[in-house]
This record gives structure tokens, C-alpha cells and sequence, in this order.
């Protein structure tokens, strides 16, 4: 609840615009991938939530690092325990500007700009997708790396084979007029 307070916060400070350009995801899903020699590792979380701004190109999300869901419930224990932290640092959030979309409808890539916040570090990013509009909502796809040791996530040398330094993570938004 606390994290959505705050996204909502975020973008409506940011913007006086009026509410038709503001879009709210419906749907989420936000995938990381992580290939290792000896085993590979995902987990989804269905429960981020985003919100758009045409009128700025501001792009807000946050994403609860707790609702991510593995094929083993071992997995998800160490992630949030030993890895994420998830009680020390229970979100991961992402603000930016999309930057070259032209605002007409149908499918176009884009490039965001922003700051993404992974286990209580910040760091400036650029991500690459693909945004689809047509007038009433908006779909975001995107893949983009993320390496660990960026976000001071230590992978112990007994388990370095088990995770790899850098991860894919998949972000897919669906969105409607506020």
C-alpha cells in the first residue's frame, strides 16, 4: 500500500497536466532471468504497478521484490533473504522519461531514460522496448540486463555457479486512461 502511495505521489508531483494524458497499468508482469552453468533460475511477479503520463513522458513503476514467485520455494527464500534483502529493501522502482516516442498510435520502439532503484541502490539507466498505443491504452514491452554487483547484490562463492553476475528482466505493462 505504502509503495503505491508514493508512485501515485511521485508522478502527480511531477506533472499538472490534465488526468486524460495519465494511463494506470492493469496488468503486469515482470520477469527476471538469470542462466548459470549449473542451473537457471526465474521468477514473475504479477503485481507491479505503473503509471504514464503523455503529456511528459514520465514513466513511473514499482515493483514488490517479496511477490516475486518461483519454481522453488527454496529459491524464493534465499532471494529474499540473502540476496534482495527484501525486508531491508521491499521495492524496486524505476522513474523516467520516455524519450523518443512520438506519441502516435500503433507500435513504436522507444528508449526510457531514468532511475532505477534495485536493494536500496540507484543508478541511471537507459532502457530499450516497444510501446503500443491506440488512443484508449497503452502496452509496454521491454528486456534489459541488470548486473548484480551494480546493486550490491553479493552472490556467495559457494553458489557462484548457481547465479549468474548479470540477469535479464522482462517488463510488460498494460495500461488505461485514469
Amino acid at each position: 500500500m505504502k509503495f503505491r502511495i508514493i508512485l501515485l505521489l511521485c508522478l502527480f508531483g511531477v506533472s499538472s497536466l490534465t488526468q486524460a494524458q495519465k494511463f494506470q497499468s492493469d496488468e503486469s508482469f515482470v520477469k527476471f532471468f538469470s542462466s548459470a552453468p549449473l542451473e537457471d533460475i526465474e521468477a514473475v511477479n504479477r503485481t507491479a504497478r505503473s503509471i504514464i503520463d503523455l503529456g511528459t513522458g514520465d514513466l513511473v513503476y514499482s515493483v514488490k521484490i517479496k511477490d516475486f514467485q518461483f519454481e522453488k520455494s527454496l529459491m524464493q527464500e534465499h532471494f529474499n533473504e540473502n540476496y534482495l534483502e527484501s525486508d531491508k529493501y521491499p521495492t524496486s522502482t524505476f522513474s523516467g522519461k520516455i524519450k523518443d516516442w512520438d506519441g502516435q498510435k500503433g507500435e513504436q520502439e522507444v528508449t526510457v531514460l531514468g532511475k532505477l532503484l534495485v536493494h536500496g541502490v540507484t543508478r541511471e539507466v537507459a532502457i530499450t522496448g516497444k510501446i503500443n498505443y491506440d488512443g484508449d491504452h497503452i502496452k509496454i514491452d521491454a528486456v534489459f540486463p541488470v548486473l548484480l554487483k551494480n546493486y550490491k547484490v553479493k552472490i556467495p562463492k559457494a553458489v557462484f555457479y548457481n547465479i549468474a553476475e548479470q540477469v535479464e528482466v522482462t517488463v510488460k505493462f498494460e495500461y488505461s486512461k485514469i
